[in-house]
């Protein structure tokens, strides 16, 4: 059975879910909405620098909600939950990287009910969070006895990162030091971060009455000017050009699990001197146990900054995490279903080497 496809928002990851879904056997893309007008009526062919597919972007959510359709990649830059809930009223499955990876009970009333009503299914998931914060540490896990430390960690530059106005306004790159660490960028991420830190305490059996969760982040500034993604095209020196997040639960004041953001602009003309360390940039999920597993993932990062500001892999891959779901979150019972809930997630063959290759 074909599973008809919707992609919700045309950014970065927008546009490589349309792409992974044209590339997925088992997936028809029928719908693609947009916020912008100058986006309305284009060719989602269009939209990805294809020849066209016959299928229309449309700024109408009505239009959309009344759709013939299975289920809806839903990647805007940040979630609107009322949008999410009129998908599933309208029977249409949900796949999002920008939350719900594993939401707390007692959070979600709005979203279950919509769930029930609609018959209908939301599944949270991404890279990281969304994967490499909490899919694979449990994976690996099983590897080890005893565990007494959880980690993933992302080093990754950031300028190439084509969203300027994300990367100055809602990531705080190219400000001061003062107004970043105020900024709202911690909040963000942390809904995400530290909800799959959570997963893994709650599914290793991490706690007790001494268990507490803290954030931690640093800044580093530019002592020169460095050429980066931000509206003025430079970080000048004393803005930031550095940040670092670490989201952890803790036993006893001892940290047990960590997610934990590199983010760089460059590895030059930093205060402090921060590095990609000799193994450059990387996702890392390290388990400390009997024995202790390393687990190093490269590729998810461009190999030039010209590279990625066209085509960043680690948005590449969001997107693919999202599309490999859709056929089992199809198949799952109705609610808000997470990893713990659903089978192994596999990706498919390329078409030329599939069953149907003829």
């Amino acid at each position: 059975m074909t599973i008809r496809v919707v992609q919700w928002a045309t950014g970065g990851v927008g546009r490589a879910a349309i792409e992974a879904v044209l590339a997925h056997p088992d997936l028809e893309l029928v719908g693609v909405w947009v916020h912008s007008e100058a986006k309305h009526g284009k060719d989602a062919g269009e939209l990805v620098g294809r020849e066209p597919i016959g299928v229309r972007a449309t700024t109408s959510k009505d239009e959309i909600l009344a759709l013939d359709a299975d289920c809806v990649v839903y990647s805007p830059l940040l979630p609107d939950e009322s949008e999410v809930v009129a998908l599933l009223r309208s029977g249409k499955d949900v796949v999002t990287p920008v939350g719900w990876v594993y939401p707390r009970a007692g959070t979600t009333a709005a979203i279950d009910a919509a769930c029930a009503e609609g018959g209908t299914t939301l599944h949270g998931t991404g890279i990281h969070p969304g994967g490499i914060t909490e899919r694979f540490p449990l994976m690996v896990s099983a590897l080890s006895a005893g565990v007494t430390h959880v980690r993933s960690e992302e080093f990754s530059d950031i300028r190439t990162y084509n969203a300027p106005d994300v990367v100055q306004h809602i990531m705080g790159f190219g400000v001061s030091p003062e107004a970043a660490m105020a900024g709202p960028i911690t909040d963000l991420l942390g809904a995400g971060f530290l909800s799959s830190v959570r997963m893994i305490v709650d599914e290793m059996g991490f706690g007790g009455a001494d268990l507490t969760y803290d954030t931690v982040q640093e800044v580093a500034v530019a002592t020169a000017p460095i050429p980066a993604p931000v509206p003025s095209g430079t970080v000048e020196s004393g803005q930031v050009a550095a940040r670092r997040f670490e989201w952890r639960a803790l036993v006893d004041g001892t940290p047990v699990v960590s997610a934990v953001v590199n983010w760089l602009m460059g590895e030059e003309h930093l205060d402090p001197a921060w590095d990609f360390g000799p193994a450059g940039e990387r996702f890392e999920v390290e388990v400390t146990g009997d024995p202790d597993v390393l687990l190093t993932f490269k590729g998810l990062q461009p190999e030039t900054i010209e590279e990625g500001l066209v085509r960043n892999p680690g948005i590449v891959v969001t997107a693919n995490h999202c599309v490999s779901a859709i056929p089992y979150v199809v198949a799952a019972e109705p609610g808000i279903r997470t990893y713990l809930d659903l089978p192994l997630l596999a990706g498919r063959a390329a078409p030329h080497l599939g069953r149907d290759r003829g």
